[in-house]
C-alpha cells in the first residue's frame, strides 16, 4: 500500500506561499454527472483556482442551503459514493498539484470506516478534509492522531457564534487553515456581508491567530470575494459554482462565468 506522503503538505505550502486573494472552490463530486470529479478538478486547476474542495454528497447536508443539496442529492442518484470517489481519484496526482481537501458529513465517513478513509485519502494524494458535523472533542481525542498518521490535515470551521475560548482551541489543536463561515446560516450566494458579518470579521482579525483563516458561505460575485480576501487570506467560493454548473455545459464555461463575476 503507498501513501503519498511529501516532506510539506500542499495546504501549508500554499499559504506559505500565496498570503492573499486564495481562491477556493467546492464541486459536489457525481454532478452534473457521475464520472466527471477528474474532469473538474483539471479544468479548475488550469484556470488558476488555487485550492479545491470535493464535496461528498450525503442525503442530509444540514449546513447546506437548496443548490448544494440538490446537487447531493443528484450525484446519489448518479450513483455516487465515497467508495466510487476514491476510485475516481486515485491517479488524480498524475497531473494535478494544488491541495486537494475532501468537504463531507460524519456519517457516510463513519460508515466507511475512519482509519480505511483516511488510509484512502493518503493513498489518493488528498491533503485535507472537512468534516462540518464532526465534534471537537472527537477529533481531538480519536481522529486527529488517525488523521496525522496518514498526513491528512483535519480543517475546522467557525462561525459568528463560536466564542473567543473555542476559537483559541481550534487554532492551537489544528494546522492547514481555519474555515471562517461567514455566517450562521446554511450555504448559499449572497451579494454582500452587512455590517454585523463585517463586525465579526474585525472580531477574528483581533485575535492575531496562528492559522491562516478562509472565508466561505455567500461568496459569490466581486463584493463579497474581495471582502473575504480584505479579512483572510482568501474565500472559499462553493454554491455559485454548483449553479454555474448546472446552468453551463462544461466544467470550463462554468469556472469561466465564475472567474468574471469575480473580477
Amino acid at each position: 500500500m503507498r501513501y503519498n506522503f511529501r516532506f510539506m503538505n500542499r495546504i501549508n505550502e500554499l499559504f506559505q506561499t500565496k498570503k492573499k486573494d486564495i481562491l477556493s472552490v467546492y464541486f459536489c463530486a457525481g454532478y452534473p454527472k457521475a464520472d466527471n470529479t477528474a474532469e473538474v478538478i483539471q479544468t479548475l486547476e488550469a484556470h488558476g483556482v488555487n485550492m479545491i474542495e470535493i464535496g461528498i454528497p450525503f442525503s442530509d447536508p444540514m449546513a447546506d442551503g437548496p443548490v448544494i443539496q440538490n446537487a447531493a442529492t443528484q450525484a446519489l442518484r448518479n450513483g455516487m459514493t465515497l467508495r466510487r470517489l476514491f476510485g475516481q481519484l486515485k491517479e488524480i496526482r498524475a497531473g494535478v498539484n494544488i491541495p486537494l481537501l475532501l468537504m463531507g458529513y460524519l456519517n457516510p465517513v463513519m460508515q466507511y470506516g475512519f482509519e480505511a478513509f483516511f488510509r484512502s485519502c493518503g493513498d489518493c494524494g488528498i491533503d485535507g478534509c472537512i468534516i462540518p458535523d464532526l465534534p471537537f472533542d472527537d477529533y481531538l481525542t480519536d481522529i486527529k492522531p488517525l488523521a496525522e498518521r496518514f498526513g491528512i490535515k483535519v480543517i475546522m470551521l467557525i462561525t459568528p457564534e463560536t466564542s473567543d475560548e473555542r476559537i483559541r482551541l481550534i487554532d492551537a489543536h489544528t494546522d492547514g487553515f481555519i474555515y471562517m463561515v461567514s455566517s450562521a446560516a446554511v450555504t448559499g450566494a449572497q451579494k454582500s456581508f452587512d455590517e454585523q458579518k463585517q463586525a465579526y470579521f474585525s472580531r477574528i482579525n483581533a485575535m492575531q491567530l496562528r492559522n491562516p483563516r478562509m472565508i466561505g458561505f455567500g461568496i459569490s460575485n466581486n463584493a463579497t470575494f474581495s471582502a473575504a480576501c480584505r479579512n483572510a487570506a482568501g474565500a472559499i467560493i462553493g454554491s455559485r459554482f454548483v449553479t454555474l454548473q448546472s446552468e453551463t455545459a462544461t466544467p470550463q464555461e462554468a469556472i469561466c462565468k465564475l472567474l468574471e463575476a469575480l473580477k
